[in-house]
């Protein structure tokens, strides 16, 4: 990873943010990008301290302008892209039939859209390096989960866009990685929308039972050293993902019983 320009979404909190020190810790280039200018320039100035090279973008992938504002930035500062890691997203927790549309097509503009929007504008550049783009996607991008169907989806449409990425410049030496975390000690569960759009607050699971988000950060940067095609992280996640393949309808019903056991469950 040395001196490798490393782009990185969602930089400013959860596993962007431990995305962001564990690349500073391999020595690479950065380009931070997130919507809080105040958490960049604190994340920008406390990475400077360790004299590694930052330029951070206030950007919503969300909006075309941006992704494509953040690759441009990165190629006047840097003239070159390595690693793209499209790490933005949101989540929600309630019942389809009380969602709003709203809420689905604000996960599907945030976590798919920005995926496939940094993606377009840096491709050509990574296509120069034999660079690697990677999506983090989720357990959910293999099996839906109830209460989750704009996030599952939105995981869904990431792989399905990334394994065709993958094919198409099969013989061009672009790297393309998915990376699945499970359940992960991040903001992410904090600020999932409800079914009006609001944003939950207070995380219903407990998250000291949950892998960190620095642990994610460093498997996932060991797969893209590695070139690895997928990253399943969590045994929870591994076994749910084996199992749905030999017995989906029972794995229908844990992962419905293990949610419904969540306090504040949508299912009570």
């Amino acid at each position: 990873m040395k001196n490798k320009v490393i782009i990185i979404t969602g930089a400013s909190s959860g596993i962007g943010r431990a995305l962001t020190f564990e690349a500073a810790n391999r020595k690479a280039k950065l380009v931070l990008a997130a919507r809080n200018k105040e958490k960049l320039k604190l994340l920008a100035e406390e990475l400077e301290k360790q004299q590694i090279e930052v330029l951070t973008v206030v950007a919503d992938v969300s909006k075309e302008g941006d992704c494509r504002e953040i690759i441009v930035q990165a190629v006047n500062r840097f003239g070159r892209i390595d690693v793209l890691i499209n790490n933005a997203g949101i989540s929600m927790r309630a019942l389809f039939a009380d969602t709003s549309l709203e809420v689905i097509r604000q996960l599907m503009d945030t976590n798919f859209w920005g995926t496939v929007q940094c993606t377009k504008y840096a491709l050509p550049y990574l296509l120069e390096t034999h660079g690697s783009v990677v999506g983090v996607s989720s357990i959910a991008g293999y099996k839906g989960l109830p209460g989750r169907t704009g996030y599952s989806a939105s995981k869904f449409a990431i792989q399905g866009f990334l394994e065709s990425l993958r094919i198409e410049n099969l013989k061009k030496g672009l790297h393309v990685l998915i990376a699945c975390p499970g359940f992960t000690a991040s903001n992410i569960r904090n600020t999932a929308l409800a079914a009006d759009g609001s944003q939950q607050g207070e995380s219903p699971r407990d998250e000291a039972k949950m892998m960190s988000a620095e642990e994610v950060a460093f498997h996932l940067l060991n797969a893209v050293e590695k070139r690895k095609r997928s990253l399943l992280l969590t045994s929870q996640g591994k076994l749910t993902v084996f199992l749905n393949k030999l017995f989906p309808g029972w794995v229908d019903e844990m992962v419905y019983n293990h949610m419904a056991k969540e306090p504040d469950s949508p299912f009570k």
